[in-house]
């Protein structure tokens, strides 16, 4: 595993596991290490960070909104027989919990796609930094150790380097695209 992390670029570091440096050759980790640093040129660390926080005020705003609406229009509480004088807060309460995690599950969609797009940015500064040869080198050695990579801990995908969902669970948790797709994409690039 390898990883960059830091708020700033000067204030940024690059975590690689011994189990990196102990399967990987010099040129493999020169890719491994341009692709971390390109993530820390790119500002992917507090970029991710931002449309994290964006989805979460936006997932809280509208499931609150909606909620009130709904809650309204369901009725509210009553008070010497008068007509409706605001939303149910049980209503309200119950609402918001169930759309808060509906509109989460679709934010992870959003995080997930710009997570995907940045993996890719990487991967051509990383060919550019180390070059495409050290770059590619580094994917397939990747490539096959995907099967060690360990799955128990989905909240620290992000920090992985790969790992294998596909089809429909790819757009919802993939934080990385399939190394088969970075490949092929670095194949195609022209570092300029």
């Amino acid at each position: 595993n390898a990883f960059a992390t830091g708020p700033t670029q000067n204030s940024s570091i690059v975590a690689v596991s011994t189990g990196l440096l102990q399967r990987m050759d010099r040129t493999q980790l020169e890719g491994v290490l341009g692709h971390e640093v390109s993530h820390i040129t790119n500002g992917d660390m507090i970029t991710m960070t931002l449309i994290q926080g964006v989805v979460n005020a936006f997932v809280m705003f509208f499931a609150r909104i909606i909620a009130w609406v709904a809650s309204s229009a369901l009725g509210g509480s009553r008070s010497n027989d008068e007509e409706s004088s605001g939303p149910n807060p049980l209503v309200y309460m119950l609402l918001t919990f169930v759309l808060e995690i509906a509109f989460s599950i679709l934010g992870m969609v959003v995080v997930a796609y710009f997570s995907r797009r940045r993996e890719f940015r990487a991967d051509a500064g990383g060919a550019r930094v180390a070059g495409r040869d050290k770059m590619l080198d580094a994917l397939r050695a990747l490539k096959g150790t995907e099967g060690a990579v360990d799955n128990r801990a989905p909240a620290m995908a992000t920090l992985k380097i790969s790992g294998k969902p596909s089809g429909f669970a790819m757009m919802f948790v993939a934080t990385h695209p399939s190394l088969d797709e970075r490949i092929a994409r670095l194949e195609r690039f022209i570092p300029a």
